[in-house]
């Protein structure tokens, strides 16, 4: 019950923060307005250039779940599943988490953690308008990406 409850205000308050723009439009206007400021054809790259490379991470934790045999390894493409992803995506790392421990070092796990925590929470911050968005921004990618490597890494060392 309490998970459901994390679920749904994380959600709310995540559609809200996207929204913000809509309301406080003196604020900027967040991750939309760097889209839409591509252009139609730059802004619809973007997306789909980001939607792939989320696939594709997707494919990798959905790997490594069934690799470390754990259940309902399909439930990382909630990652999809916008705002709601946002909340969900802390319960995905926290799942893969679950089912890597005891076949990995515990230092490994810890980092492989600290990283997947870190991405999602720095997301999140990406999300404000101005430079508290451009930071997160700038933060969470590179702790998506180093995450992503140590997923890669572990399914090695769980037997691909």
């Amino acid at each position: 019950m309490l998970t459901v409850l994390i679920k749904v205000v994380g959600t709310v308050l995540v559609t809200a923060l996207i929204a913000y723009p809509l309301y406080a439009p003196h604020s900027g206007m967040g991750i939309l307005g760097e889209v839409t400021a591509a252009g139609p054809v730059g802004g619809f790259a973007f997306v789909a250039a980001f939607f792939g490379l989320v696939t594709l991470y997707c494919r990798a934790l959905q790997r490594t779940l069934v690799l470390a045999g754990a259940d309902r390894p399909a439930s990382v493409w909630w990652m999809f599943a916008i705002p709601y992803n946002f909340t969900e995506d802390f319960f995905i790392v926290g799942k893969v988490r679950a089912a890597l421990a005891g076949r990995v070092t515990p230092e490994f796990l810890r980092w492989w953690t600290v990283l997947g925590y870190g991405w999602c929470a720095f997301q999140i911050l990406s999300l404000f308008p101005g430079p508290a968005g451009y930071a997160g921004g700038a933060v969470a990618i590179p702790l998506w990406a180093a995450h992503w490597i140590m997923t890669s890494r572990v399914q090695h060392t769980l037997g691909t």
